[in-house]
């Protein structure tokens, strides 16, 4: 084939038919869904340190649930923009493979008696639930 290797010359058969988009397209349908499950905690004692001692140690034991990949817990960054909201006390981030999975979670004993245990220290938690490609 006058000096084109076969490799080349597949990939420049499809480039030429554009097959190359519907490859892609095809692909992408191939990504499993990622669940993003973030949670802000608002202390009824936002100043009280023993409170919010008690909800990380709560936070800590809830991140066993096994269904959970991955997890980070977090307090406001000291950053300063205009858009940053920085009045809730602490931060719950966790990622699932799919929604079931954190359907799971929801109802696994762990996140019960989670609930059960510290409810009583935060007086509303903003949720906010996302779902995506993971790449």
């Amino acid at each position: 084939m006058n000096g084109i290797s076969r490799r080349n010359f597949v990939k420049n058969s499809a480039l030429a038919a554009g097959t190359i988009g519907v490859v892609n397209i095809a692909e992408a349908k191939t990504f499993k869904e990622l669940f993003v499950h973030h949670v802000y905690f608002y202390l009824k004692n936002p100043d009280s340190e023993t409170d919010k001692a008690k909800l990380l140690e709560g936070l800590e034991k809830l991140s066993k649930v096994p269904t959970i990949r991955m997890v980070h817990i977090g307090v406001p960054a000291t950053t300063t923009r205009s858009v940053i909201v920085r009045d809730y006390s602490v931060s719950w981030l966790c990622f699932f493979d799919n929604l079931d999975e954190e359907e799971i979670y929801q109802k696994h004993p762990i996140h019960l008696k989670f609930v059960e245990d510290y409810a009583h220290l935060w007086e509303k938690v903003n949720v906010y639930d996302s779902i995506g490609p993971k790449r």
